[in-house]
């Protein structure tokens, strides 16, 4: 059955979209939605009380910050119908596994404009405030699982790229794949992946941007765009860039050459780090990262250890 209520929803978002910020009356949101302005207030309101800001006046009714909004039908024809969006998830990554096993397209994106309990790498909790960027990516490669990692490479180095051409920024990748901005932390990222047979299934990749939220309140050493650039930011610009660059570095995968790529963007290498696992911590200097994506540690004896996974802290 289909839900007219949210369908008018919908239609009166997309026509306050396409108005760009102008006012739109009451009575032509009525004649083109075919219900009355009573119906039309209500819609607003309700609007209104899930997180979308509307703005009210004698004239009518202006969406605010319309170039910051994430429906589907604010991206392009080559994207809008992979995108599924929502207020409020407990957690994009949850969806997005949901999503996936009922035949998903490959590069689709589960977007929240709220995550009630978002996580971090290790089950930490990933606090997401409003006006971050927060969604998961369904990926669904022909590959075998050993070569999954490289999605994960691509992808941070992908939004450190792009991140850096709209707005000229210090952004830096961390070991395994977080991105620093001025050595506080701007992006985190968490992946997982499933299996058929010997073959990926999907991998699902989680990113948590910071963009126009104060992330100080929870984590101190963390930073937002807008914190930065002084002013805020569209975050539909910054998904849809980072999306059209993405794509176009999965077309070809070449491992040696994203493996390269990324080291020359990481602060991680050279530095002295430790490295957290749910059992284990290492601690030493970042010499290397090698072709399976593995950090390269040289502890307080010399010896170089191969670490394959954990949480990296620069110190």
């Amino acid at each position: 059955m289909v839900n007219t209520n949210k369908n008018i929803k919908h239609d009166i978002l997309k026509i306050l979209y396409q108005a760009k910020a102008d006012t739109v009356s009451g009575v032509r949101l009525s004649d083109s939605l075919d219900i009355s302005r009573v119906a039309v207030w209500k819609h607003i309101t309700a609007l209104k009380q899930t997180g979308f800001e509307i703005e009210s006046c004698p004239k009518g009714y202006a969406l605010l910050n319309p170039d910051d909004l994430l429906l589907p039908f604010c991206f392009s024809s080559e994207f809008k119908t992979n995108i599924f969006h929502f207020q409020e998830l407990e957690s994009t990554m949850d969806k997005a596994r949901a999503i996936a096993k009922k035949d998903a397209p490959h590069l689709s994106v589960v977007i929240a404009e709220n995550q009630t309990t978002g996580r971090g790498r290790l089950n930490r909790k990933w606090f997401s405030s409003k006006g971050g960027l927060w969604f998961t990516l369904i990926l669904k490669p022909d590959t075998p699982p050993p070569l999954a990692y490289i999605y994960n490479f691509a992808a941070s180095l992908s939004l450190s790229t792009s991140l850096k051409r709209l707005f000229d920024v210090n952004v830096s990748v961390k070991w395994p794949n977080d991105l620093l901005l001025n050595d506080k932390k701007l992006v985190g990222l968490l992946s997982e992946m499933e299996t058929r047979g010997d073959m990926v299934e999907f991998v699902n990749i989680g990113i948590g941007i910071n963009v126009n939220n104060q992330p100080q309140k929870y984590e101190p050493k963390a930073v937002s765009l807008k914190d930065v650039l002084g002013k805020p930011v569209s975050r539909k610009l910054i998904l849809e860039t980072f999306l059209h660059d993405f794509k176009s570095r999965i077309q070809v995968i070449d491992c040696h050459k994203i493996i390269d790529l990324w080291k020359e963007q990481t602060s991680t290498i050279g530095s002295r780090v430790r490295i957290e696992t749910l059992k284990d911590m290492h601690e030493g200097l970042a010499v290397d990262v090698d072709e399976t994506g593995a950090l390269m540690l040289q502890d307080s004896t010399g010896e170089i250890k191969k670490i394959i996974y954990g949480d990296c802290f620069h110190t």
